[in-house]
């Protein structure tokens, strides 16, 4: 209803500094108009960021990876470039329906997936809305596969939902954002640690109202109830690396689901935080090399 209220960041103006802006594109699909990065050849590599990210997540590990694979990076609905269809589009299995929409218009379908966070989930429920298809490997970042514990998972999402009815709530957070260190302190937040380049990224995304809107509408809708039974079935190979740091998502809940399904595999980076791929691209990428290699795919 208020998606007018908030119109998409504006490419034109963001894209002579956004990182990798020479392999962007706009792609159209039923009902969704999607930002999304392809660079390299080979094997399709697909990149999911996290709640409240965007492409640029990825800017140290796109140069390594597209050397051996064709990788994809899309904006999620709401945020960042990506146009947001409203709260209802925003839920789990309404993104992961829309990805394939956006593969499909591609023309690729990964041999592997890597899922930071929220994006580790999308990976999740794309692979088991797709069993007919060729299974990728899977690759969670500090991911978010099971709902979070006690009180939180109680009152994160309604005050979430509320705050998205509110068509004045993502302006107002966006002005919040703008003070300064508030970028800095939300990532710290998190465990993390970044350079002045990644906390400016962060910064200009959390000043922009229509990037806020669709991270609520994000968080209004999520449910991982309904994953986390099907865990079980994601029978193909599983990775997850999880910084020891990460104050995001308890560090129990990538055990558990670890121990769900059947050729999981988990690592722990020490002294890292939830946006640990950012912290230490170098490590994440020799990680993911090695696991797709193992996988076969």
């Amino acid at each position: 209803m208020w998606e007018s209220f908030y119109p998409s960041l504006d490419w034109e103006a963001s894209q002579s500094t956004w990182p990798h802006a020479n392999t962007s594109r706009f792609v159209q699909t039923p009902g969704q108009r999607w930002h999304v990065q392809i660079a390299g050849t080979g094997p399709t590599l697909l990149l999911l960021h996290g709640t409240g990210a965007s492409t640029h997540s990825w800017r140290d590990l796109v140069p390594v990876l597209s050397r051996l694979f064709t990788v994809v990076c899309p904006d999620l609905p709401g945020h960042a470039f990506s146009a947001s269809r409203g709260s209802r589009a925003l839920s789990l299995e309404s993104i992961a329906l829309g990805l394939g929409d956006l593969l499909d218009t591609l023309g690729h379908w990964p041999a592997a997936i890597v899922g930071h966070s929220a994006g580790a989930a999308i990976a999740a429920q794309l692979v088991l809305d797709n069993l007919a298809r060729p299974t990728p490997c899977v690759i969670g970042l500090n991911p978010a596969w099971l709902p979070l514990p006690g009180l939180a998972n109680w009152l994160f999402p309604p005050a979430a939902k509320l705050m998205a009815l509110n068509p004045w709530s993502a302006k107002w957070l966006s002005r919040q954002a703008a003070r300064p260190g508030m970028a800095r302190r939300l990532i710290e937040g998190t465990g993390s640690r970044l350079d002045e380049s990644g906390i400016a990224l962060y910064q200009r995304l959390l000043e922009a109202p229509a990037h806020v809107n669709g991270v609520l509408g994000m968080m209004a809708s999520w449910q991982l109830d309904n994953l986390a039974r099907r865990l079980p079935q994601l029978c193909g190979p599983v990775f997850m690396q999880v910084g020891t740091n990460d104050l995001a998502i308890p560090g129990v809940l990538a055990q558990q689901a670890c121990a769900l399904m059947p050729h999981a595999e988990l690592v722990s980076l020490v002294g890292l935080g939830h946006l640990a791929h950012e912290e230490d691209p170098v490590g994440a990428c020799d990680l993911i090399l090695e696991w797709v290699n193992r996988s076969g795919r």
